[in-house]
């Protein structure tokens, strides 16, 4: 079955999507919002989340594992219907397995962006199904 996912986040278009049903949820980031006039992440993201119930998706935006893995907690707080967005390398290309394991453990829900190749969902499934 195909989801749809609408990566945005003009609230605008937001409310109009949330009412379609092909929609299943959002997907955002950090520069999708400052595009949208977010000035302050936190207050945005939950802006958003009282426009929809389906799954929204937020990304971290730190770089360095401890602390993509302290905003995961935060980001994890805001609602029930947000799965916390996590990159699978940083800017440098360093595999985030250790980010993703912690928040894994955690029962976080994830969602793993810019996976680009097959050994990448490999060594994913080996930090989650630990």
């Amino acid at each position: 079955m195909t989801k749809i996912f609408c990566d945005i986040a003009d609230l605008k278009l937001i409310k109009k999507f949330t009412k379609k049903k092909i929609v299943k949820g959002f997907t955002t980031n950090p520069s999708l919002m400052r595009k949208a006039g977010a000035k302050d992440y936190k207050k945005y993201s939950k802006k958003i989340l009282k426009i929809t119930k389906k799954p929204v998706s937020l990304e971290v935006f730190a770089d360095k594992s401890n602390e993509m893995v302290f905003q995961g907690f935060e980001i994890n707080k805001w609602g029930k219907n947000v799965f916390v967005k996590v990159p699978v390398t940083n800017s440098k290309s360093k595999f985030m397995g250790d980010v993703i394991e912690k928040l894994n453990s955690k029962n976080i829900k994830l969602n793993i962006t810019a996976v680009y190749s097959a050994n990448q969902v490999k060594k994913i499934l080996r930090k989650i199904n630990k």
